[in-house]
């Protein structure tokens, strides 16, 4: 059964916005669509730029190193939907986002 650890809170991470944190030495990626929260592996599978710092539109962010879009609520590329990010199990207890590790 996974641990649940926070990672950050809910005003941490504005609706459509993301944020870079790290947890157990794992760089993960948070975003807020719509106040809820999706967190996956913050590096994009084809360079490894920082996901979390990409531009949110709906529920798909934008590698800001070379455009390649993700669905933060599956991790899928939108490209080749084969292609996935690791998502990360998240749930919110009062104003702390939790994530399963």
């Amino acid at each position: 059964m996974a641990t649940f650890t926070k990672i950050a809170t809910t005003q941490e991470v504005p609706p459509g916005q993301g944020k870079v944190v790290e947890v157990g030495g794992r760089a993960l990626a948070v975003f807020n669509v719509g106040g809820q929260f999706h967190v996956m592996d913050n590096a994009c599978l084809h360079r490894g730029g920082p996901l979390g710092e990409g531009m949110l539109d709906g529920t798909t962010v934008t590698c800001p190193w070379h455009g390649w879009e993700y669905d933060v609520t599956s991790g899928a590329c939108s490209t080749d939907p084969s292609l996935k990010v690791a998502t990360i199990p998240v749930k919110i207890e009062g104003s702390d986002i939790l994530v399963g590790l």
